[in-house]
């Protein structure tokens, strides 16, 4: 099962004016992207403005914004098909930063041991291993045969299967979550057989099941999954989140509040606000024109994604494309389907809306490949 276009060789050196390059860069999809930033930043300062220090969130996010353009650059302007040089010693380097964060050179927030502090700033290596492992799987799977068969398959889900489970021990369900749609996602696409994945799928879930009723996961963090299901006979400390997202989205109305006048994002009854439940800000003070432009903006990344996919010359470059946007269309997904009530709490960060530097960069890497990809789709 597979769209892939045939692998190419390029004839002779491969040779790219820079020049030429970006005058084939997407300019909507750049000016989507900025979008979504820009609303992201007034979002973002909107639930932190209450605070002790109303600017303490927008300068770290400012600073990650510029970090994340250098980032977004550094990606678009390196030939995506050079990097197979490079990403066995980049796979061991994240690799070796999951298991050293799980050690007490690891920070513990909320109950998952996955960060690093630096000075005054946390970083999270699972949120760089997504790009990371995007790559690498589109290196490994470019060269495979189509259909994949049982060994090649096998080394697919190693490369994935190992940071997934370091993640794992963390724990940090949400980010599993997403690697498995980026591999679900890539391995569709790359040629794996029907029967296979429909066997994928049902160890997944099966897999779930059993970490639901396992010692892995604490109470809290079982109930944090699960109380969307049935909030009414679950605990009232288990879906406050929930409830109070709820209010915020549903007296927004049509309109919204305004722009920092939300009642519920004034009052701070919306823990981690500006992280996990960003779009509640969006509902309450933009209401639903503001939800819908955001949609609408995330529509066009996603669009723009899939047509980079579908022009990309080479193996490769499609399955960047596509991993990006399993990666990008599932957290969108998850992260406002979580606020409105309907999607289990995960943490997962909406793209370039929430707060988050490790976020903001592994956001700006993905998008800076998919741009690569475009650029380069005549060389």
């Amino acid at each position: 099962m597979s769209i892939l276009p045939p692998p190419t060789r390029p004839k002779g050196s491969v040779r790219w004016d820079h020049a030429a390059a970006w005058r084939h860069i997407d300019a909507v999809l750049l000016a989507a992207v900025a979008a979504l930033v820009g609303f992201g930043s007034l979002m973002i300062y909107s639930a932190t403005r209450h605070n002790d220090d109303p600017t303490f969130f927008i300068r770290r996010h400012a600073l990650f914004l510029v970090l994340g353009a250098v980032v977004m650059v550094v990606c678009a302007v390196i030939d995506y098909r050079k990097l197979r040089d490079w990403i066995p010693m980049v796979y061991g380097g994240i690799t070796i930063l999951l298991l050293a964060v799980l050690t007490p050179l690891g920070t513990e927030v909320n109950g998952t041991q996955g960060w690093f502090q630096i000075g005054s700033i946390q970083l999270q290596p699972s949120e760089l291993a997504k790009v990371i492992v995007i790559i690498a799987l589109a290196t490994y799977l470019s060269h495979a045969e189509q259909p994949l068969d049982l060994r090649q398959l096998a080394a697919a889900l190693l490369i994935l299967g190992v940071p997934m489970g370091l993640i794992m021990l963390q724990p940090d369900i949400g980010t599993v979550l997403v690697f498995s749609v980026i591999g679900l996602g890539m391995l569709l696409i790359g040629g794996v057989r029907l029967r296979h994945l429909v066997i994928l799928i049902l160890i997944g879930v099966t897999g779930v099941a059993v970490l639901l009723h396992s010692d892995v996961l604490e109470d809290y963090q079982v109930a944090r999954l699960t109380s969307f299901i049935n909030p009414e006979e679950a605990e009232s400390g288990q879906v406050y989140n929930i409830e109070q997202s709820q209010i915020a989205i549903s007296t927004g109305g049509v309109g919204g509040h305004g722009f920092g006048e939300g009642p519920q994002t004034r009052g701070g009854f919306v823990p981690e606000q500006q992280t996990d439940f960003i779009f509640t800000v969006v509902g309450e003070e933009l209401g639903f024109v503001g939800g819908a432009t955001l949609i609408l903006l995330f529509a066009v990344v996603i669009w723009r994604t899939w047509r980079a996919a579908q022009l990309a010359r080479d193996r490769v470059g499609v399955l960047i494309c596509v991993g990006v946007l399993s990666m990008f269309v599932f957290q969108m997904f998850q992260s406002i389907g979580m606020s409105m009530g309907i999607m289990p709490v995960t943490g997962i960060p909406l793209p370039f809306i929430s707060y988050g530097g490790s976020a903001l960069l592994a956001n700006c890497a993905a998008m800076g490949l998919v741009l690569n990809v475009h650029m380069r789709r005549f060389s």
